[in-house]
């Protein structure tokens, strides 16, 4: 068994060489914002969220996975992946240590494109979409939530919730399809193998792209349960100049709802 492990370890190094190219956020921003446009959602540059590979063992506690965090495109391609996570971990903790947390607040390298004027005169920067459990930033925007039972949402926010959730839904069917085509990844792990999974679900992501990039058929069959198990909501401080933004796209949505 390790002997195999070995082999395709090697493989998915290959793979990595060959194929890493087509993980490749910056490069392709003008495509990305196009395609999310379609689905009414301006200058939006991906959805984040996380996948769940499960592992036996004691190591990561009984039930345990290693956690990937992954952005996405409107097609369902891996933007940035960041894999090898221990699901004891929470998600705001690997966000901070991911190279496109790294990327947008330290080197201002990603996200620094023009605003985009929505219909009312305000404006919006580039963002990305995230689930609950990632804290709102000005270029991070997750979805309302209720602080509790006795709150209610506005027509706006639910609106917005709708076409979020609808969103987020792309990361989800992402990992389904490649567990799907790749079985070996939706098997649970031996623990003595637990180093070597990360390169592996890289490898998947990668060939995923690839299979995209060429128009080859996606498995929608037999998918099982395309949501992957709920985070707890990040319960931090919230970033006003975020809310704003969450508060324009929410208005933003609501009117463009209202003339389809």
């Amino acid at each position: 068994m390790f002997l195999l492990i070995i082999k395709i370890s090697f493989f998915c190094k290959a793979i990595n060489d060959k194929l890493g190219n087509l993980v490749e956020f910056r490069e392709n921003l003008e495509r990305i914002v196009v395609g999310f446009g379609w689905i009414w959602l301006p200058n939006c540059c991906g959805v984040l969220g996380f996948g769940k590979f499960n592992v036996d063992g004691e190591l990561l506690d009984r039930n345990g996975s290693l956690l990937v965090q992954a952005l996405v495109d409107s097609e369902g391609r891996f933007l940035d992946i960041s894999a090898g996570w221990p699901c004891t971990m929470k998600p705001e903790s690997i966000l901070y240590q991911t190279k496109l947390f790294i990327g947008v607040e330290e080197s201002r390298e990603l996200l620094n494109g023009p605003a985009y004027e929505l219909g009312d005169g305000n404006f919006i920067p580039q963002y990305i979409l995230g689930d609950s459990c990632f804290p709102l930033m000005p270029w991070l925007i997750t979805p309302y939530v209720r602080n509790n039972e006795e709150d209610s949402f506005s027509s706006a926010e639910k609106e917005y919730n709708v076409v979020h959730s609808r969103a987020m839904g792309l990361v989800d069917t992402a990992f389904a399809r490649v567990k799907s085509r790749w079985q070996l990844l939706g098997r649970r792990w031996k623990e003595e193998c637990i180093e070597f999974l990360p390169f592996v679900i890289v490898t998947g992501c990668l060939l995923h792209n690839f299979l995209i990039k060429f128009s080859e058929p996606m498995p929608d069959d037999d998918l099982g349960s395309l949501k992957e198990e709920e985070f707890p909501i990040f319960e931090g401080e919230v970033d006003e100049t975020g809310r704003g933004i969450r508060d324009f796209l929410a208005e933003h949505l609501s009117r463009v709802s209202l003339r389809r």
